[in-house]
């Protein structure tokens, strides 16, 4: 199976060739540990997650190496420090939980690595080290910054010019800079800040050499896939470019550099001080986390998103579409089965999640019309299976219907056998009240020769 991936460098869409079929490698920027995530923070994971899927798939998963760090030096956590009182360490912990519980809730796959910034100190020194001593960084009071313009090829990913560059970005003004764009790799650190000693004191890392240190000692200096939101295209990943590349001539640093959309909310971006700005879990109170991943995979990755709460509520529908389609048949025997050649070939162009999401429609309508237990069989496993590559369809069917809440799920259980004691008594008034009671709760009962059954509308 051919991949095919827009690679951000060339412009274009290319047909993906791993340096090393065995050892397939791809590095995605992650968060920054400071605060819970939002929807910006799910969005990109998720994309990712589809095509590590896919790689898993083409390649075999033990030939597919995925990493995606977490920050967790930064001057965003100095500022929550200082806001909250809080101990850094006690602000990224648990921040970083909440970012791995809401990863597990969307069906994240775990990447094999997830490198802390703080566990590559020592890397990202002897990086700095290195371009000191290729000539591509000074020392100016305290910091050492990269020289911009002591590499040629500067701006060649973003693709733009040193007057848009210095334009379109926020450059922090300094007058020991030679260039205003001349970007900080390592800085000094006061006695109550985080920091390392370093031949240039006290200090800490700059956020872009961060992941050219982690992505080189994990992947090499070389590797397959670099990832992220296209946010970080200039000047995250520019820079990244500019010191992996000068610290390790000839060396190319990743080779497709790919790049998920911008997200919005009605139509604009995303923004507090527009008042639409989500956290993840805020969106979870309101819909399941299946179907916010559903809502993300039904726009193409590399296009802008537009989030609304009545496409997470289309999503959620879509979901009981295939998930009936899936209680039809609970009792039907789930086997094995390869993935649908459409839905595969679907994710292997350039991630085509709408055009996968529309054949796994079709897969449904032929488990719906499917009538013997042989074919249900069949048409179960090769919908499931296809499901598994976007990463949904993961739940038991009467779970989804159910909400998934243990405690909810027995309360409801109870009052289903206390209608049936009012029935059984021929206290049919109490029966109906129970039931309208649930009903106002938006849970609906079904009365079936087996008995009664219930699933949320």
């Amino acid at each position: 199976m051919q991949i095919s991936l827009y690679n951000t460098l060339r412009r274009r869409k290319e047909e993906f060739t791993p340096i090393d079929a065995s050892n397939v490698r791809m590095y995605v920027c992650g968060p920054t540990v400071y605060d819970r995530a939002h929807l910006g923070n799910a969005k990109t994971p998720v994309a990712f997650d589809v095509l590590y899927r896919l790689l898993r798939y083409v390649y075999g998963p033990e030939h597919v190496t995925y990493v995606s760090n977490i920050t967790d030096v930064d001057d965003k956590i100095l500022n929550k420090h200082k806001e909250t009182g809080k101990s850094i360490r006690e602000i990224t912990e648990e921040t970083y939980q909440w970012y791995i519980d809401d990863m597990a809730k969307l069906n994240v796959l775990a990447p094999n690595y997830r490198p802390r910034a703080t566990e590559y100190i020592d890397e990202m020194i002897e990086l700095v080290k290195l371009l000191l001593q290729n000539g591509h960084a000074y020392e100016a009071e305290g910091h050492v910054l990269f020289d911009v313009d002591s590499m040629p090829g500067y701006g060649y990913l973003s693709g733009r010019s040193m007057k848009e560059m210095l334009a379109g970005a926020r450059i922090e003004v300094a007058d020991y800079k030679k260039n205003p764009a001349d970007f900080i790799l390592w800085k000094p650190s006061s006695p109550d800040q985080p920091g390392w000693d370093s031949p240039w004191g006290y200090g800490r890392p700059g956020w872009h050499l961060e992941c050219s240190a982690m992505s080189s000692k994990l992947l090499g200096n070389t590797f397959d896939i670099h990832g992220g939101g296209s946010d970080l295209i200039f000047p995250h990943h520019e820079n990244e470019c500019a010191q992996s590349l000068c610290a390790h001539p000839g060396e190319k640093f990743a080779k497709y550099w790919v790049h998920s959309g911008m997200l919005m909310v009605d139509g604009v971006k995303m923004s507090k001080s527009l008042g639409n700005f989500y956290l993840i879990d805020e969106v979870l109170e309101k819909a399941p986390a299946e179907a916010l991943r559903l809502l993300f995979l039904s726009t193409h990755y590399h296009q802008p998103f537009n989030f609304t709460f009545e496409g997470l509520n289309q999503a959620k529908a879509t979901l009981d579409k295939f998930y009936n389609a899936l209680l039809r048949v609970k009792e039907v025997e789930t086997v094995k089965a390869e993935p649908d050649e459409r839905v595969v070939a679907a994710l292997a162009d350039d991630m085509n999640t709408p055009l996968a999401l529309s054949h796994l429609h079709e897969l449904a309508n032929i488990l719906n019309k499917a009538s013997t237990v042989e074919a249900q069989k069949e048409a179960k496993a090769r919908l499931l299976a296809s499901a598994e590559l976007l990463g949904i369809l993961w739940q038991d069917p009467e779970k989804w219907f159910k909400g998934g809440n243990d405690d909810e799920a027995a309360m409801i259980e109870a009052k289903i056998a206390e209608r049936a004691a009012a029935k059984k008594a021929k206290d049919y008034a109490l029966a109906d009240k129970i039931r309208e009671k649930l009903k106002a709760q938006g849970i609906i009962l079904e009365d079936t020769p087996q008995g009664t059954t219930w699933k949320k509308a």
